[in-house]
């Protein structure tokens, strides 16, 4: 089973992941552009038993935990999942790649699509197990 690391910023807070994750996406909605400061959140999603926070100390807010030293981005917990930025992992490059997008109709023009990514114009379908929530903007 692969084990992931990965930080904050400041390195101060350092998790793992275990195993592989449920999915794999990007995402344009603005709460997603707000927290990570850029036109999109590339992240992936594990059970949230996969998810071990292993040093540091975190905030949170909006069920999103930020280191309290730098105020990096360290997990989204809800709804028995772990959502964790794919900037976040140790791997650089990683071999997760996204297989669909969220909020497209936010996308920023000068984006294209993904190639070969599911497109949503907002949250995935409701018929998809553990729908990503977001709140409605």
């Amino acid at each position: 089973m692969p084990i992931r690391s990965g930080s904050c910023l400041c390195r101060g807070v350092t998790f793992r992941v275990s195993g592989e994750p449920l999915r794999v996406g990007i995402c344009h909605c603005t709460d997603c552009r707000k927290s990570s400061g850029a036109p999109f959140a590339a992240y992936a999603v594990w059970p949230i038993e996969a998810f071990e926070q292993e040093t540091g100390y975190t905030s949170t807010y909006a069920n999103r935990t930020f280191c309290t030293t730098c105020g990096g981005r360290v997990a989204w917990l809800s709804d028995g999942e772990a959502e964790v930025t794919i900037g976040s992992l140790d791997e650089v490059p990683t071999d997760l790649v996204p297989d669909y997008e969220l909020w497209v109709k936010r996308r920023e023009h000068w984006l294209g699509p993904l190639p070969g990514a599911a497109q949503f114009d907002q949250d995935r379908h409701e018929t998809e197990p553990a729908a990503y929530a977001v709140a409605l903007k």
